[in-house]
């Protein structure tokens, strides 16, 4: 038995109406909230051979979000939300937009309904020459998956008109409202052709470096400071006060992953500071009575015990710096004192809030030793695992 109903599943789709009626110099009359430019892209070689089409946008909404300046603006609903929109899409997408533009241009009327949640109804009428017209009517939108197209399909429920009086009393229906001149419906075809030219325009490489640097760091951006309410005096501290503005700003972005994950990585080239934005950050912990364990291989132990020595020449000697020092090879031994006088059987491994790791990359193997804890081991047990919570710069 023949079914007129198509509802993208057993009885049919709209878009495959559409694909078997249209034909060179159609004309075309269609009411829907939405319009996608992948809709047009399965229906191309056809649309491109009707004469005209009268587009109506039953919701008004769909317009009004239209903001060709948006800075996510090839999110925008006329991409279709619905569509499996891969990697090999997006890169035709501009050809898709940019012919959709042009066809727009050349033989498409759009208008759309001033009041939302006026006009719910969905309309296909197909005029052909010389042949009988065609209407459907029902709920699919002029989307992708509205139309049946694809594996994620809506269901919907359209009817395929039959009676010939029907489909002229809807053709009528359809011209009375695009007709009108009370103020029911205004033109929008100015609105779609500006954000198909936003959506498929070459950006210039400079546009694209700085919306690339706004998303990364938009959320920083909107961050408050962390130090607004600095009630420990942080700000009056040596340290800070001989920081550069980039320290600064690395400080300042590395106290608030440590707050909010636990750990960071300060990754700055060679010569750009990076020891003195760590004793900012240990100074910083120190002064909310945090207690910090700096790790560093031996040749590098002087270049952390100098800040924290009672000697001419400690250029922060007025910031007090209390943190312990250990070399790495430390973590490996079992008993004895360390080279700055700390018992390692005695030591309580598991009491340390803030762990700094200099020359970190040490520690990027574990490397199994037979019977015995690797330093490795013995910092993420003995050191981050155990007791308190630790925090890792």
């Amino acid at each position: 038995m023949i079914s007129f109903i198509k509802d993208n599943n057993k009885r049919g789709t709209v878009g495959d109406i559409l694909k078997n009626k249209i034909m060179r110099g159609s004309k075309l009359s269609i009411v829907s909230a939405y319009f996608t430019i992948y809709a047009y892209k399965e229906l191309k070689e056809k649309m491109d051979c009707v004469e005209s089409l009268d587009f109506l946008f039953g919701e008004p909404t769909f317009i009004k979000q239209m903001n060709p300046d948006l800075m996510k603006q090839k999110e925008f609903t006329i991409e279709d939300s619905t569509y499996e929109i891969n990697l090999k899409n997006r890169l035709f997408q501009k050809s898709v937009a940019k012919e959709c533009h042009d066809w727009i241009e050349k033989k498409v009327n759009i208008k759309s309904m001033k009041k939302p949640n006026f006009l719910h109804g969905k309309m296909y009428h197909i005029e052909n020459p010389n042949r009988d017209p065609i209407s459907v009517m029902g709920s699919s939108n002029f989307t992708y998956s509205g139309l049946g197209f694809g594996k994620s399909k809506n269901i919907e429920l359209n009817l395929e008109m039959q009676d010939k009086r029907d489909i002229l009393d809807l053709k009528n229906w359809f011209d009375e409202i695009w007709d009108d001149k009370t103020g029911l419906a205004e033109d929008v075809k100015d609105e779609v052709l500006g954000y198909l030219n936003k959506l498929y325009k070459e950006n210039s490489p400079e546009l694209v470096y700085l919306l690339t640097i706004y998303n990364v760091f938009s959320n920083h951006l909107e961050e408050e400071d962390v130090f607004l309410e600095d009630k420990i005096g942080f700000k009056e501290t040596k340290i800070w006060n001989l920081l550069y503005d980039f320290q600064v700003d690395g400080v300042k972005g590395a106290i608030k992953k440590l707050e909010k994950l636990n750990g960071c990585i300060l990754a700055d080239s060679v010569g750009l500071g990076k020891t003195f934005e760590a004793l900012a950050v240990i100074k910083y912990y120190e002064l909310r009575n945090a207690r910090v364990l700096v790790l560093c291989p031996k040749r590098l132990g002087n270049n952390w015990s100098q800040y924290k020595e009672n000697v001419v020449g400690n250029i922060v000697e007025e910031d007090r710096f209390s943190y312990d020092i250990m070399y790495h090879t430390d973590l490996s031994r079992e008993a004895g004192k360390t080279e700055y006088g700390l018992d390692i059987s005695r030591l309580n491994w598991g009491n340390y809030n803030l762990v700094v790791i200099d020359e970190s990359h040490n520690f990027r193997n574990n490397r199994a030793i037979k019977n015995k804890q690797t330093r490795y081991q013995k910092l993420m047990e003995e050191v981050m695992k155990k007791g308190i919570k630790t925090k890792v710069l």
